[in-house]
């Protein structure tokens, strides 16, 4: 189908809108001073941080996302909208409520966090473990609805044609769906780690900002922005970075050559 015109120019337009602000970032980034700058301890300190809470939240959304994913795709009650919706919300939280939230949940005279703090003495807010909840809540949606769409799409033939040559159930989920969907598997956890190591509202509210226990890497870019303009562009360009390795990485998944999400 021929493009209009007019559609390619506004097209073309957009394209300048979403790559003006990359450009912007590059242009003033300090590349003379790079190593010293990346060298700091605190942009070292946010790095560590953010690496430990946003591998450790991916695989939360691994180990809960995948039951929950699986649990979606072959629910037919109505309940099931429900919970899809509910999956779904953290998406579309402002990530200050979504702090707020955890913090009425989880915090020592919260709902849930009360019993935690008077049964084991467990305390979540402003703590590392705080850190990994609030990314967890807001990068599970991305892991679930991820693998979601490819067990959808792969449909339940090959596990009914495992069922009849005599595969139980766990045989059925560990030697044919979990096969079945690997590259979304994949998918999912890798876009779950990013939006984990770019989490900043939900952490800043639950967790905090403490310097080498709480303090991620957006949280320290917020920082430096006042007093350091040229260690926040560089923490953006990590930050950028990573975001462009996980696009390119992924490429082959968003653009269907992996049968969408689904090995064949």
């Amino acid at each position: 189908m021929r493009v209009p015109g007019v559609v390619r120019g506004v097209g073309y337009v957009t394209v300048v809108l979403l790559a003006v602000p990359i450009v912007g970032v590059l242009q003033r980034a300090p590349w003379s001073e790079l190593g010293n700058q990346l060298s700091r301890p605190a942009l070292l300190d946010a790095l560590w941080v953010s690496l430990v809470v946003s591998l450790v939240a991916a695989g939360a959304c691994l180990v809960l996302g995948l039951p929950l994913a699986l649990l979606l795709s072959r629910a037919t009650h109505r309940g099931v909208r429900f919970l899809r919706v509910l999956v779904m919300l953290p998406m579309v939280l402002p990530p200050v409520v979504a702090g707020t939230a955890l913090l009425f949940a989880l915090g020592r005279r919260g709902l849930l966090g009360q019993w935690l703090y008077d049964w084991f003495g467990v305390s979540l807010p402003f703590s590392i473990a705080g850190a990994v909840v609030a990314a967890t809540f807001v990068a599970l949606p991305f892991f679930v609805i991820t693998v979601e769409s490819a067990l959808r799409q792969a449909g339940q033939d090959i596990e009914e044609a495992g069922t009849v040559l005599g595969a139980g159930a766990w045989a059925n989920l560990f030697f044919v769906t979990l096969p079945t969907i690997r590259s979304a598997i994949v998918a999912g956890a890798a876009l779950a780690w990013s939006r984990a190591l770019g989490e900043f509202g939900a952490t800043l509210t639950f967790a905090g900002s403490f310097p080498g226990r709480t303090r991620t890497l957006p949280l320290e870019t917020y920082l430096a922005l006042e007093s350091d303009p040229q260690g926040a562009i560089v923490i953006s360009l990590v930050l950028l970075a990573v975001a462009v390795v996980v696009l390119v990485s992924l490429r082959g998944y968003w653009l269907g050559e992996q049968g969408k999400g689904v090995d064949k």
